[in-house]
């Protein structure tokens, strides 16, 4: 999404928060090494191509990052005008005794811990951006501008993900919210249900399970959504 966007002549801030842990021996090694790399590459591939970018590393379970990560990118790139809600706290937990999901994946019990981590990023940290993103636009009186969530859950609920699937609803409907709120000050807010994604934690095992489940249709590159976000975020 960084690349697309900063393809399309955007000058961009990205943040990303290094993650490691036990590895999975159901997940491919390289998705738990990319996991727990900095944005240095992203941002000297942009920069490589001619265009503009910093990275910070930021938590944004820590609501008090929220303004400063706003303040650097005005700072060092401009105003801003597009915001990516794109991060994610995930953690698996369900209502249900079971200890493995149905990819062999290690299940834990919802708790007061599983439900702070999913929702405080994937909820609270996306609808404080935006809040702080309509804040300093209405103040410099501007009338452009872009907030576009990525979402993974529908109203049927999400089973084995629960605390994740109840998180991204709340941001889907925070981004509703907005895209009416905000609209008469030149914001649109859009919602993102891309399919199953491969940014590195598909199996084979996976593929077979979107191949025959009525509910999916393919497996997605990483460069087929940000085509989509780089299309919400333009005049277009």
């Amino acid at each position: 999404m960084a690349r697309a966007l900063a393809a399309r002549g955007s000058a961009v801030e990205l943040t990303y928060l290094r993650l490691t842990g036990e590895p999975d021996p159901l997940i491919p090694s390289e998705y738990g090494t990319a996991r727990a790399a900095t944005a240095d590459a992203v941002v000297e591939a942009i920069t490589a191509a001619g265009g503009r970018a910093i990275a910070v590393e930021a938590d944004l379970g820590d609501a008090t990052v929220v303004a400063r990560l706003f303040d650097r990118a005005e700072a060092e790139l401009g105003p801003v005008d597009i915001l990516v809600n794109n991060a994610s706290g995930w953690r698996q937990d369900t209502f249900a005794p079971r200890e493995a999901d149905r990819f062999g994946r290690a299940l834990a019990p919802l708790t007061p811990a599983s439900i702070d981590a999913n929702l405080g990023v994937d909820a609270r940290a996306a609808a404080l951006l935006i809040a702080e993103l309509a804040r300093r636009h209405i103040a410099r009186g501007a009338n452009w501008g872009r907030i576009v969530g990525m979402t993974s859950s529908g109203p049927e609920g999400f089973p084995e993900e629960a605390s994740y699937g109840a998180a991204k609803a709340a941001q889907s409907h925070y981004t509703m919210t907005a895209a009416a709120e905000l609209a008469p000050h030149g914001i649109t807010a859009n919602i993102v249900h891309p399919p199953v994604t491969d940014t590195g934690w598909i199996t084979d095992e996976v593929r077979e399970f979107v191949a025959r489940d009525r509910d999916h249709t393919h497996v997605a590159s990483p460069d087929e959504v940000a085509e989509v976000v780089a299309w919400l975020c333009s005049d277009a």
